[in-house]
């Protein structure tokens, strides 16, 4: 492990050595114990570098508009967050690692972050924002709410940015939805001068602090955790699950036909 005080040989720019091409999207072959080390090692002079964990909306939504891509090819690291994604590149013989934001997320608050570090966040609303500081009175937060309908307002988009790269802070959570999280993390660590580790977790802080309940272990193990969010949030979730399911089969087609054709 590398010590938290010698980062010289960490860099805001990926490993393309561990970095593989699944359905369109790059993941990192890089284990989820692996990730914690490297994030211990992690200190507020670390050049800026930002952590994606894309599911199967990602996915999609990649497969929709390729002008995403390079939102994904500049992360540091391009995690899979989901079961059902993983369970595909199983059957192809791929075994992608499978290493969740929620899961990560919780182990850096629990193991990773010490008392009195700076941490930033960027959360969509005051609920969130004020449960992060009752249950973790040690760190040192600052916390900026932005407007709703990030997307439609560039001015409230440079502000999140803005306030990312205002103050150095070990590890910076952006929880707004993508690709807005994915965009503003990008566009920080493209500031000259910044530093830390920034991470894009959708819906990760809400489950730590109690907002939302994530799903039984056993529904996780068993790759049913969209299920169970599905059931807790059908009014805001049931159209990005259901309209996933086709292309996602459609891509996992594809990628069967390319890997057949790399076998002749």
């Amino acid at each position: 492990m590398v010590l938290a005080d010698d980062l010289s040989g960490f860099d805001r720019e990926p490993n393309r050595s561990r970095r593989s091409q699944f359905l369109g999207m790059p993941f990192d072959q890089v284990s989820f114990a692996h990730v914690l080390d490297e994030l211990r090692a992690s200190g507020t002079d670390q050049p800026a570098r930002y952590v994606v964990t894309p599911n199967a909306d990602h996915v999609v939504k990649l497969s929709r508009n390729s002008k995403l891509a390079f939102i994904y090819d500049d992360a540091w690291l391009s995690l899979c967050d989901s079961k059902p994604v993983w369970a595909m590149s199983r059957y192809l013989n791929g075994g992608l690692d499978h290493v969740t934001g929620s899961d990560l997320t919780a182990h850096i608050f629990k193991s990773v972050l010490r008392a009195r570090d700076p941490v930033a966040l960027v959360v969509a609303n005051q609920e969130l924002a004020d449960a992060m500081i009752l249950n973790y009175p040690d760190l040192r937060f600052r916390i900026h709410v932005p407007p709703a309908r990030l997307a439609d307002q560039r001015d409230a988009f440079e502000a999140c940015v803005d306030f990312l790269a205002a103050e150095p802070a070990r590890f910076a959570f952006v929880a707004i939805g993508a690709p807005q999280s994915e965009r503003i993390a990008h566009a920080w660590s493209r500031r000259p001068g910044t530093t830390g580790t920034a991470l894009c977790v959708g819906a990760s802080l809400e489950f730590i602090v109690g907002l939302k309940t994530r799903a039984p272990r056993w529904m996780r193990a068993a790759g049913l955790e969209w299920l169970h969010r599905l059931m807790s949030e059908p009014r805001r979730l049931w159209r990005r699950y259901t309209l996933a399911v086709v292309p996602l089969f459609q891509l996992l087609v594809g990628q069967i036909r390319r890997s057949r054709m790399k076998r002749i």
